[in-house]
C-alpha cells in the first residue's frame, strides 16, 4: 500500500498484459556491457500473436528448466508489466493472456521464480533490469486464468535473450548493491540517509494525513529493523503511481545513492504538501449550503 496516497496512488490489481501491450522484437539486448550498470538500456521483445481470451499451439511449448549456462547466467521466463517489483515487496497479478498461462503452468512446476521487468506505454520497450517473483499463493480458474500473489526476490540484468516465444525467456546475472569504494562522509552513510529518510517519510505521512482530514495518529516505527539496504527498496515501494522513478531506484546498486534519490524525492513532496497545507489553512472550504 502507498504510504503516500494523495500524491502516488496505488494501482489496482495488476493485469498480465493488456491488448495494448506490445514490444518491438529484436534479437539482442541493447544495452551496457554485462556486469556493468547502463543508464536507460532497454529489453525490447516480440508481440504475440496469441489472444488474452484463448489461443491454441501448432505444438506444446518445451517445459522451461531453470538452468546455469557456462558463463555464469541463469535462464530466466521474464514478464513485462507496468509496474516495478522490488525485493521483499508483494503484488496481486491477473493472468489471463494465453502465452503467460503456458508460463505459469510452467513456473508452477518448477521452481515457483519468474522474472518481473517494467513495461511502460509507448515504444521503448521492456526494462533490463528487474526483480524475480516468486509465487506465494495462486488461484487457478476454471477459464484456466490465474489470480497469484507474487513476492520479489533478487534483482537482476539481462545479458541476452533467449527465446522470444511462446513466452520471453532470458539470461540474467544477478545484481547486488556495491560496498562504497571509499569511507562516506559523516551524515553521509548509509545508516544515516536512512535515518533521514525515515524521518522524511514521518513529515509526509503526517502532513498527508492531515490534508485529507484524517487524525493525527503516531506513525510507528518505518524501519521495522531493516537494515538500510532492504530499507531502502521498502521506501522505493512507496512511491506507486511514479514506475519510472521506482524503475531508476531498482537499477541503482549503490545504497546510499538510491537513499540519496529517495531523501531528495520526499522533500520535494514535502514541499509540496507544506505549500498545499498553508494554501488550505488560508483558504479553508466553506460549508455547503445544500
Amino acid at each position: 500500500m502507498a504510504l503516500l496516497p494523495q500524491i502516488l496512488p496505488s494501482p489496482r490489481l495488476a493485469a498480465a498484459a493488456s491488448p495494448n501491450s506490445a514490444f518491438r522484437p529484436a534479437p539482442r539486448l541493447h544495452s551496457s556491457a554485462p556486469g556493468r550498470r547502463g543508464r536507460g538500456g532497454r529489453l525490447a521483445t516480440a508481440a504475440s500473436a496469441s489472444g488474452s481470451g484463448s489461443g491454441s499451439s501448432s505444438s506444446s511449448p518445451e517445459p522451461y528448466q531453470p538452468a546455469e549456462s557456462d558463463d555464469g547466467l541463469v535462464e530466466l521466463p521474464l514478464f513485462p508489466l507496468p509496474l516495478v517489483l522490488f525485493p521483499d515487496a508483494t503484488h496481486a497479478l491477473h493472468i489471463f493472456e494465453f502465452r503467460y498461462r503456458i508460463m505459469m503452468h510452467t513456473v508452477l512446476q518448477t521452481d515457483l521464480r519468474f522474472g518481473v521487468v517494467f513495461a511502460g506505454s509507448g515504444a521503448g520497450g521492456a526494462a533490463d533490469v528487474g526483480c524475480v517473483g516468486e509465487v506465494v499463493k495462486h488461484e487457478r480458474l476454471a477459464d484456466d486464468r490465474f489470480f497469484l500473489i507474487c513476492k520479489g526476490q533478487e534483482r537482476f540484468r539481462v545479458a541476452r535473450v533467449v527465446r522470444t516465444k511462446p513466452y520471453l525467456v532470458a539470461a540474467v546475472q544477478w545484481l547486488e548493491d556495491r560496498p562504497p569504494a571509499e569511507t562516506p562522509a559523516p551524515g553521509d552513510d548509509a545508516e544515516a540517509l536512512a535515518s533521514d529518510v525515515e524521518a522524511l517519510m514521518r513529515d509526509v505521512i503526517r502532513i498527508a494525513n492531515r490534508l485529507n482530514g484524517k487524525p493525527e495518529k503516531d506513525v510507528g516505527d518505518l524501519r521495522r529493523g531493516l537494515f538500510p539496504t532492504p530499507f531502502s527498496f521498502y521506501v522505493g515501494n512507496t512511491f506507486e503511481g511514479a514506475p519510472r522513478e521506482q524503475q531508476a531506484l531498482l537499477e541503482l546498486e549503490d545504497t546510499a545513492a538510491r537513499l540519496r534519490r529517495e531523501r531528495d524525492t520526499l522533500r520535494n513532496t514535502l514541499n509540496y504538501l507544506t505549500a498545499a497545507s498553508a494554501v488550505k489553512d488560508a483558504f479553508p472550504s466553506s460549508p455547503s449550503s445544500g
